[in-house]
């Protein structure tokens, strides 16, 4: 499990197909589109990894979500009129991905009202994800914020017992996610540990 978010909208690659998508193939680190770019496809990964980001003034990442196969890539601006991405969408692995015009993808949700529905699921989970980002930048204390963020991960996971979970971010990952600097996440992850809050075996956390 890669994604922050806890509903993966997989739209089945024939319908796609027959809506008239094409397939490109990405190497890792080429970029699908950049902040700023308008909307004009809509796109959903076969396999690979595509991260989310743009970077603040000082030249630092920021991370807002990491996709995996099966999941739709900045769907939501879509829908919007004369609005431009607000991040980076950057293949992390070598990656497949579907790719539909606009018009094509509106009138392949007219034709499949259970899409449709489905889609509205997605983007009404997509923002309360951002809600829980709000609180968690909002925040100055590190171990809420981490806390807060692996309560989110673990939310949708079937196995709700203490040290089950195997968080699937890296520390800088977790990091980027909270607004924290990478030292500072690894110094409050082993107070959590001793604190009884997670587990650490072979480097990975259990939570």
């Amino acid at each position: 499990m890669g994604t922050f978010y806890r509903i993966i909208m997989i739209i089945n690659g024939s319908i796609l197909e027959s809506a008239g998508s094409v397939i490109e193939n990405y190497q890792a680190g080429q970029i699908i589109f950049t902040e700023d770019d308008m909307p004009k496809y809509y796109y959903q990964i076969i396999e690979g990894k595509i991260k989310l980001n743009n970077y603040n003034n000082e030249g630092r990442e920021i991370l807002h979500n990491i996709l995996e196969a099966g999941e739709s890539v900045g769907e939501s601006l879509l829908f919007l009129y004369d609005c431009s991405y607000p991040v980076n969408a950057i293949a992390m692995t070598c990656c497949q991905v579907f790719k539909l015009c606009k018009l094509a993808f509106f009138e392949m949700l007219n034709s499949n009202p259970g899409i449709s529905m489905e889609m509205n699921r997605n983007l009404s989970q997509t923002l309360y994800f951002r809600q829980i980002m709000g609180q968690i930048l909002c925040t100055h204390n590190p171990v809420y914020k981490i806390k807060t963020l692996l309560d989110y991960l673990k939310s949708s996971q079937p196995e709700k017992s203490s040290f089950t979970f195997k968080i699937p971010l890296t520390r800088q990952q977790i990091a980027d996610l909270t607004g924290l600097c990478v030292e500072t996440t690894i110094r409050t992850v082993k107070e959590m540990e001793k604190q009884n809050i997670l587990r650490i075996r072979d480097r990975k956390i259990f939570y």
